[in-house]
């Protein structure tokens, strides 16, 4: 899989802006770079500089100039490729960049395939697949936390635990095929305790990177939020006022919301994706029921169930259905219209949920503030430290560690029930491959491409 042709391609955004960058990288990035170069300084070519230097002039393609261009040296395998790279920085117009890019490839480079910066330098070893696929999901980060994830794994989080394991696996896969092959001089007895005794904390490491994927996923994704409660209890007022503008019709007619609103919002460093539902009722009304039957389906699947209650009216019995399908579930509950006179036993309704009830006013704002408390509460305890603590972000991951902790799960069951020892060594074996698949080792060519190709162009 490994290349080492001359590739280039616009490494910024393809829109009008101060600078644009146009990235070459390969066996002969320099050469084709001192083609169409001319340093300011009489003489200077590219190929003689130092690394990491510099370089004020012009791009020109043949006589005719095209922009007055800084260019960044640097020799691999000190590179983000590993390779020779060259970073042409020059003006930000799309035109510009494309011409320049179009003349580069004129001399000798060829366009870059999506992500095959990246994918040069997890080929040459600089990083691995792990966190080559960081890069992507820091370029993608919706907020702190999910750029802090990123970092981290950028940093080899991951890879350092991943690795760590499967030394520890292919330890023991050595020691029981050497006591097979050679049983003169490496003795099996008692292994199978001492083997039951090692596997325990390395299947709570892998489960406890698997138990990581739900923070993990609401760190990158967001956390699917949805609104429920009766016909105008201000389920959309409360939408409005999270998202700061008016982006849900209220009335005072009940039932004005007959289909899903959503909304993304930003909330002390983390995403949320608000569905603003259709009140939860009894009706006759066909429209209104499917809006209704869309609005229990989409609380099935979400991360936090916000239930509003209008505390002017009594409570009767579509909000003790609604208190019952969310009573186990991560659910806050809402006493809204507290600027009224409130009928509803704020006690009461904490016994019938099982929830903390929190008094809020969605027409006058108030309370708001308590509620972005909870919610921070609810799904960050205190302070992430992304130093100590490894975040499973993605869903490729997860599915290897799942994988590699059944054939954790299979070794030790082979060992309780007293099976021969080549039958720990298959299972064994497995989880050390699953783990691989992670971090780009044991790993298909057409997986490999199909990451990749993921990726944005340029990068």
């Amino acid at each position: 899989m490994v290349k080492n042709d001359t590739i280039a391609a616009i490494a910024t955004a393809m829109s009008d802006s101060g600078i644009g960058i146009v990235r070459i990288s390969g066996s002969e990035a320099i050469l084709v770079a001192d083609r169409i170069f001319q340093s300011h300084k009489k003489g200077k070519c590219l190929k003689d500089v130092p690394s990491h230097t510099v370089h004020y002039g012009m791009v020109y393609d043949g006589e005719e100039p095209i922009d007055e261009v800084l260019v960044v040296v640097m020799k691999g395998p000190h590179s983000y490729t590993a390779e020779d790279t060259v970073e042409i920085d020059c003006h930000g117009g799309v035109l510009v960049m494309k011409r320049i890019l179009e003349t580069v490839i004129k001399y000798g480079a060829r366009p870059a395939e999506p992500g095959e910066f990246t994918k040069r330098a997890f080929l040459n070893g600089r990083i691995d697949l792990s966190q080559a696929e960081a890069v992507m999901s820091l370029i993608q980060a919706k907020n702190e936390y999910a750029m802090q994830a990123s970092v981290s794994q950028l940093k080899g989080s991951v890879s350092k635990k991943i690795k760590k394991l499967r030394e520890d696996i292919l330890y023991q896969i050595a020691y029981i095929e050497s006591a097979l092959d050679d049983p003169e001089h490496i003795s099996l007895d008692g292994y199978a305790d001492s083997l039951l005794e090692i596997l325990k904390p390395m299947i709570q490491e892998v489960d406890k990177m698997i138990q990581s994927s739900d923070d993990g996923r609401i760190m990158t994704e967001g956390i699917r939020t949805v609104i429920v409660g009766k016909p105008n209890a201000g389920k959309s007022s409360l939408l409005n006022v999270l998202v700061g503008e008016e982006r849900a019709i209220v009335t005072e007619i009940a039932g004005t919301t007959r289909d899903t609103v959503e909304e993304q919002i930003r909330l002390r460093g983390m995403n949320l994706h608000i569905v603003d539902t259709a009140g939860i009722r009894e009706t006759d009304d066909i429209v209104e029921k499917i809006g209704v039957d869309k609005a229990r389906a989409a609380a099935q699947s979400a991360d936090l169930v916000i239930y509003v209650v209008d505390g002017s009216c009594p409570l009767d019995d579509n909000d003790r259905e609604i208190a019952e399908f969310i009573h186990d579930r991560k659910a806050l509950v809402l006493l809204n219209k507290s600027d009224l006179d409130v009928v509803v036993e704020k006690e009461e309704l904490e016994r019938m949920t099982g929830h903390k009830v929190l008094a809020v006013s969605a027409k006058e704002s108030s309370g708001i503030t308590a509620l972005e408390n909870e919610i921070e509460g609810m799904f960050y305890q205190g302070e992430i430290d992304f130093n100590q603590e490894i975040y499973i972000t993605n869903a490729r991951h997860k599915a290897a560690l799942v994988q590699a902790k059944q054939s954790l799960l299979m070794t030790k069951q082979s060992v309780e029930d007293g099976m021969p020892e080549d039958f720990y060594s298959i299972d064994l074996m497995d989880a050390y491959e699953q783990l691989g698949t992670i971090i780009g080792e044991a790993l298909e060519d057409d997986l490999v491409n199909e990451i990749f190709q993921k990726f944005c162009m340029g990068k």
